[in-house]
Protein backbone atom coordinates (compact mmCIF):
# COMPACT_ATOMS: atom_id res chain seq x y z
CA UNK A 1 0.00 0.00 0.00
CA UNK A 2 1.60 3.79 -0.51
CA UNK A 3 1.65 5.94 1.86
CA UNK A 4 -1.17 8.16 0.71
CA UNK A 5 -3.68 5.22 1.27
CA UNK A 6 -2.08 3.98 4.57
CA UNK A 7 -2.05 7.59 5.31
CA UNK A 8 -6.06 7.49 4.40
CA UNK A 9 -6.19 4.54 6.48
CA UNK A 10 -5.15 5.79 9.85
CA UNK A 11 -8.32 8.27 9.90
CA UNK A 12 -10.69 5.95 8.44
CA UNK A 13 -10.23 1.91 9.01
CA UNK A 14 -13.56 1.36 6.84
CA UNK A 15 -11.61 3.19 4.44
CA UNK A 16 -8.05 1.25 4.75
CA UNK A 17 -10.07 -1.54 4.78
CA UNK A 18 -12.20 -0.83 1.31
CA UNK A 19 -8.25 -0.11 -0.16
CA UNK A 20 -6.98 -3.52 0.80
CA UNK A 21 -10.15 -5.03 -0.81
CA UNK A 22 -9.96 -3.40 -4.04
CA UNK A 23 -5.94 -4.12 -4.01
CA UNK A 24 -6.38 -7.51 -3.65
CA UNK A 25 -9.27 -7.46 -6.51
CA UNK A 26 -7.05 -5.99 -8.45
CA UNK A 27 -4.07 -8.79 -7.97
CA UNK A 28 -6.69 -11.53 -8.74
CA UNK A 29 -7.71 -9.95 -11.95
CA UNK A 30 -4.15 -9.35 -12.72
CA UNK A 31 -3.42 -13.01 -11.61
CA UNK A 32 -6.47 -14.68 -14.17
CA UNK A 33 -4.75 -12.25 -16.94
CA UNK A 34 -1.90 -13.49 -16.77
CA UNK A 35 -2.91 -17.18 -16.71
CA UNK A 36 -5.14 -16.63 -19.41
CA UNK A 37 -2.19 -15.01 -22.28
CA UNK A 38 0.33 -17.71 -20.85
CA UNK A 39 -2.32 -20.94 -21.01
CA UNK A 40 -3.62 -19.04 -24.48
CA UNK A 41 -0.14 -18.97 -25.84
CA UNK A 42 0.66 -22.50 -24.61
CA UNK A 43 -1.95 -24.49 -25.64
CA UNK A 44 -4.23 -22.79 -28.67
CA UNK A 45 -2.60 -23.43 -32.33
CA UNK A 46 -5.55 -22.71 -34.31
CA UNK A 47 -8.72 -20.80 -32.80
CA UNK A 48 -11.45 -22.98 -34.15
CA UNK A 49 -15.14 -23.00 -33.25
CA UNK A 50 -14.85 -25.49 -30.80
CA UNK A 51 -12.16 -26.59 -28.50
CA UNK A 52 -10.50 -30.05 -29.34
CA UNK A 53 -9.63 -32.69 -26.40
CA UNK A 54 -5.91 -32.00 -26.83
CA UNK A 55 -6.19 -28.18 -26.57
CA UNK A 56 -8.82 -28.83 -23.23
CA UNK A 57 -6.30 -31.22 -21.49
CA UNK A 58 -3.81 -28.60 -21.98
CA UNK A 59 -5.79 -26.00 -20.89
CA UNK A 60 -6.86 -27.75 -17.97
CA UNK A 61 -2.55 -28.66 -16.84
CA UNK A 62 -1.88 -25.38 -17.68
CA UNK A 63 -3.99 -23.67 -15.24
CA UNK A 64 -3.25 -26.38 -12.84
CA UNK A 65 0.48 -25.97 -12.89
CA UNK A 66 0.15 -21.77 -12.79
CA UNK A 67 -1.86 -22.44 -9.30
CA UNK A 68 0.34 -24.86 -8.09
CA UNK A 69 3.53 -22.32 -8.82
CA UNK A 70 1.32 -19.33 -7.68
CA UNK A 71 0.78 -21.15 -4.26
CA UNK A 72 4.31 -22.92 -3.73
CA UNK A 73 5.67 -18.71 -4.68
CA UNK A 74 3.57 -17.35 -2.05
CA UNK A 75 4.16 -20.35 0.37
CA UNK A 76 7.68 -19.42 -0.05
CA UNK A 77 7.37 -15.87 0.25
CA UNK A 78 5.51 -16.29 3.52
CA UNK A 79 8.09 -18.59 5.18
CA UNK A 80 10.77 -16.15 4.10
CA UNK A 81 9.08 -13.10 5.75
CA UNK A 82 8.47 -15.81 8.87
CA UNK A 83 12.37 -16.53 8.95
CA UNK A 84 13.39 -12.72 8.17
CA UNK A 85 11.19 -11.75 11.19
CA UNK A 86 12.49 -14.13 13.72
CA UNK A 87 15.84 -13.47 12.78
CA UNK A 88 15.21 -9.76 13.46
CA UNK A 89 13.49 -10.38 16.35
CA UNK A 90 16.47 -12.52 17.62
CA UNK A 91 18.62 -9.46 17.05
CA UNK A 92 17.16 -7.22 19.06
CA UNK A 93 16.82 -9.05 22.24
Amino acid sequence: MDASAAGLGAADPQLQRFIEVETQKQRFQQLVHQMTELCWEKCMDKPGPKLDSRAETCFVNCVERFIDTSQFILNRLEQTQKSKSAFSESLSD
